[in-house]
């Protein structure tokens, strides 16, 4: 009887040393809820990310199917915005993506070598007024067909109208360049789709 007891006991110890590894093994988070994304952030909107678009990806919009040709990477400190080279329609467009405050900025760009523009004071183009919004400095990498160095530095001046939709672009890719001139408008991520583009090449 006593030899039962002692193997019973035996038993027991053994099973509560496997439920304590068991214990200790077991993830302390495990069954906990995860907390809830912002469905606005920009990392909820990976279509719109430099993985997926950038050369040789489609953005179809407004009925047409763009092609992007290149892409623009703009670093200023902490900040980073794209600019994508889309063609296929009438003329080529220029798509900017930028995450502002949390806040996922998408607009349509033209180029506008008709405007013979400087970037001080207050415009009238196309019988809406600008002012003044931004004005930077910014280093930039390209990928793909742009038109541009594969690197270096630039100026932008940014104005926008009272209620920001619409917008006025001026960019200097070197000191003693004339400033480029485009007028744009934002879109919301619901007026594009985009189909991503194939991964780069090792």
């Amino acid at each position: 009887m006593g030899g039962q007891l002692v193997v019973l006991a035996l038993v027991l110890f053994i099973a509560s040393l496997i439920v304590l590894v068991y214990a200790l093994k077991k993830p302390k988070n495990s069954g906990q809820p995860t907390g809830r994304q912002d469905p606005l952030s920009f990392d909820a909107q990976p279509q719109f990310g430099p993985r997926q678009l950038g050369p040789g990806a489609v953005v179809s919009y407004g009925g047409v199917d763009y092609l992007v040709r290149g892409s623009v990477t703009f670093r200023q400190g902490p900040f980073v915005w794209w600019e994508h080279l889309l063609e296929g329609g009438a003329e080529p467009l220029w798509f900017s993506v930028e995450e502002d405050e949390g806040r996922l900025e998408l607009a349509m760009w033209v180029k506008r070598t008709d405007l013979h523009l400087q970037p001080n004071g207050q415009h009238v183009v196309d019988g809406v007024q600008f002012r003044l919004n931004e004005r930077g400095h910014a280093g930039y990498t390209t990928e793909g067909t742009t038109g541009l160095p594969p690197g270096g530095e630039m100026d932008y001046v940014d104005y926008a109208n009272d209620d920001e939709s619409a917008l006025l672009s001026f960019e200097r890719w070197a000191p003693n360049m004339p400033w480029e001139i485009s007028t744009g408008k934002p879109v919301l991520s619901g007026e594009l789709i985009v189909y991503p583009a194939p991964p780069p090449s090792r």
